[in-house]
């Protein structure tokens, strides 16, 4: 180690420099890395460093009014490992990019890193902040959570340029050739969400308004755009906005939508021909009844591993699901037991209680066989004038129940030389991505629920931060997928690694990034990303506007 020390001098101005560096040895090479810059340190500074230096092998030969170790100390800065990591793979991605280098673009790129880390509000991400190094990492300025609401209001402002820029960087020369699309609610604990309504929830939270989330990916599950809707939007109505997405932001040409059965329907249809667009989706029960009647499909065609069927323009892929029948048949069976046991539970209470109504007890079965769904071929009935119940199981209905057990059926309008029906059938499998997709943002890593916003603005910046943020964690799962250990679990091990601050009368120097012991080293160069050495020092300052109460409820 010793120290680089220039002066130059430009227009009668003298300028000086000096570093603190190491030499090391690589492949036989001289190598040199700076350690630290002490361009800042006054002459004194520099003076007692360079003494140092040279009684290094007889440090006792020093004599002062201060011991040498008293010159700089060092001491644990910010965690560094797991914003530098995110920072480094946000760049590689082109998030960063399509966020811009201002001070909006870095808010907004905090929040999507903040988000991966540790899930929270504008308010934890601000907390948060004070203990990773992002201000210095990151360029950014001193900043609260006000800051935060407001950039969320400027990221769907910019949203539409934001995916543009993104999808430009995923595909610079050839567009995708198919777009999966999927929706999901998300529920809201408040009532004053501008877009919460009243809808169907598919988190089963009764009583509780909800938002519609609309997911558009590429054909290998890569989240592209998403989109927030009124909690009572129905699925079909989504659509619209999608294809246009597609056709005037994308740029079109002749691609194939995929959606969930329910999703694409006639006027659906219609509009994506109008663009030159194709389609595959599935079919619903009814509607796959009423073509078993009408004669396009025949059951027999579901007892091949694969079949397929024309019937106009319109071309059907159908298939059984050995898996799926045995789930749904032992469901029913189970429903059963469960109901019949129900029905043995209230004929021992008619028993013991006389002035117990039969009525009643028969009501209370007949509801609950309706909402086992168990009553197209399962009735309940007194048994003669006794104050008994039985179950009445109509064996040709529950064979006819059965008959469509695991079948479904795939539709599209893609002609055999176009696309094979094996591919049809895997393309519109590939869905299960969204629904990754959706695991993943809502619940699993990065907890898209509860919406900690109100206004609409809001709402969808705080999507748009959701989805670049699965964008980043996906990246990182498939760059981990080799080790034992998931997303979140990677994440806090990048947390453990902190910076070394070096501090000279009371004044930091510098902070520098320390080798990582091994296990995590392993995980750092999973990712690909390089740690930097010397972090340079930033001096913002974060802190929230609003404290914690003072007087906190504790459960043991």
């Amino acid at each position: 180690m010793y120290l680089d020390k220039s002066q130059v001098t430009i227009k009668g101005k003298v300028y000086s420099r000096c570093l603190l560096r190491e030499s090391y040895r690589e492949t036989g090479k001289v190598k040199h890395r700076t350690v630290a810059n002490l361009s800042k340190c006054s002459p004194e500074e520099i003076a007692a460093i360079t003494l140092a230096f040279e009684h290094k092998h007889n440090l006792e030969a020093l004599k002062g009014p201060a011991p040498l170790e008293n010159l700089y100390t060092t001491r644990q800065g910010a965690s560094v490992g797991a914003v530098a990591i995110l920072h480094g793979l946000a760049g590689e991605l082109g998030i960063a990019a399509a966020l811009g280098h201002d001070r909006q673009g870095k808010l907004a790129l905090w929040q999507v890193i903040a988000r991966v880390i540790d899930q929270g509000s504008r308010l934890s991400a601000v907390r948060l902040a004070t203990s990773h190094a992002c201000c210095d990492l990151l360029g950014l300025e001193a900043f609260n959570e006000d800051h935060l609401y407001a950039n969320l209001a400027w990221l769907a402002e910019n949203q539409r340029g934001i995916e543009l820029r993104l999808f430009q960087k995923a595909y610079p020369q050839t567009k995708p050739p198919l777009f999966l699309y999927d929706v999901t609610s998300s529920y809201l604990e408040g009532q004053n969400n501008e877009l919460g309504a009243f809808g169907y929830n598919r988190d089963g939270k009764r009583g509780k308004k909800q938002i519609v989330i609309g997911l558009l990916c590429d054909g290998q599950g890569v989240a592209l755009a998403i989109e927030v809707f009124a909690g009572n939007t129905l699925d079909p109505k989504t659509m619209p906005s999608q294809i246009e997405k597609v056709a005037a932001q994308f740029g079109g040409g002749e691609v194939t939508f995929v959606g969930d059965r329910g999703m694409i329907k006639g006027p659906q249809i219609k509009e994506l021909g109008e663009h030159g667009f194709h389609y595959i989706t599935a079919i619903t029960k009814p509607q796959i009844r009423a073509l078993l009647k009408a004669d396009v499909l025949q059951m027999s065609l579901f007892d091949q591993l694969l079949a397929e069927v024309w019937d106009g323009q319109v071309r059907y892929v159908l298939r059984r699901n050995p898996r799926r029948t045995q789930e749904m048949r032992a469901s029913r069976e189970s429903k059963l037991a469960a109901l019949t046991g129900r029905v043995q539970e209230a004929n021992s209470y008619l028993a013991g209680h006389p002035r117990a109504a039969v009525a009643t007890a028969l009501k209370a079965l007949r509801k609950r066989t309706a909402k086992l769904k168990l009553t197209s071929w399962v009735g309940v009935q007194q048994v003669g004038r006794r104050r008994q119940v039985e179950l009445r199981v109509d064996e040709c209905a529950r064979v006819e129940e059965e008959k469509l057990d695991g079948c479904y059926v795939i539709k599209t309008d893609l002609r055999p030389e176009q696309i094979t029906k094996e591919d049809v059938h895997a393309r519109y499998k590939d869905l299960a991505f969204v629904e990754q997709a959706f695991r993943t943002s809502k619940t699993v890593e990065l907890e898209m629920r509860p919406i900690h916003v109100r206004k609409e603005e809001s709402t969808r910046g705080h999507a748009l931060v959701v989805m670049l943020a699965y964008r980043l964690a996906r990246e990182l799962g498939r760059r981990w997928a080799d080790l034992d250990l998931t997303v979140g679990e990677g994440i806090k091990q990048l947390g453990t690694l902190c910076a070394t601050e070096v501090i000279s009368g009371g004044k930091v120097l510098c902070s520098t990034v320390p080798e990582p012991r091994p296990e995590l080293g392993e995980i750092i160069a999973r990712t690909g990303i390089a740690l930097p050495s010397v972090i340079k020092r930033e001096g913002a300052r974060v802190a929230t506007k609003k404290k914690l109460q003072k007087r906190r409820v504790i459960r043991s």
